[in-house]
């Protein structure tokens, strides 16, 4: 579908622009929901003003709900600086998934893993459940042909 065009890289246009945007999604109860959010909140609102020297800002929505608690989805923007926006990103990133993990969110829901957050969900997965993907995997990808690295080391 031609309105659909481009939207998978957007941030990779938006940072042509000095542009520094991102997304991260997590899941909570609801009886620590609002702590949470605000403490999640804050502390990626300050590496913002840490990274790029002036205030940006820090959406958030909830993309599920459950009888246990909401899946909260936090969006940032700020103001980069060329030259630098790659490490302006990886703090401001980094301390909001600091905080999700300090505030017991999971990393993990809906969207996965990937390379982005791949550090911090080796922070959050048992030991148990990573010797068991990475035996799955020896088996049907012996040759470490799909996404390596992403989940497990290959």
């Amino acid at each position: 579908m031609k309105c659909f065009a481009g939207l998978p890289f957007a941030r990779a246009r938006t940072i042509e622009r000095g542009i520094i945007n991102d997304t991260f999604e997590t899941a909570i109860t609801w009886d620590r929901f609002e702590s949470f959010h605000d403490k999640v909140k804050a502390a990626t609102e300050r590496a913002i003003v840490e990274a790029t020297g002036r205030p940006g800002h820090v959406t958030c929505r909830c993309t599920h709900v459950y009888p246990d608690g909401p899946a909260p989805y936090f969006t940032f923007h700020a103001a980069g600086r060329h030259g630098e926006l790659s490490a302006q990103w990886h703090t401001i990133k980094s301390a909001g998934l600091d905080a999700v993990i300090e505030n017991g969110g999971t990393v993990t829901h809906h969207h996965a893993v990937g390379r982005d957050h791949r550090r911090w969900c080796d922070r959050q997965r048992p030991p148990l459940f990573a010797a068991a993907l990475k035996a799955a995997k020896a088996i049907m990808d012996p040759q470490a042909l799909l996404n390596p690295g992403v989940l497990i080391d290959s």
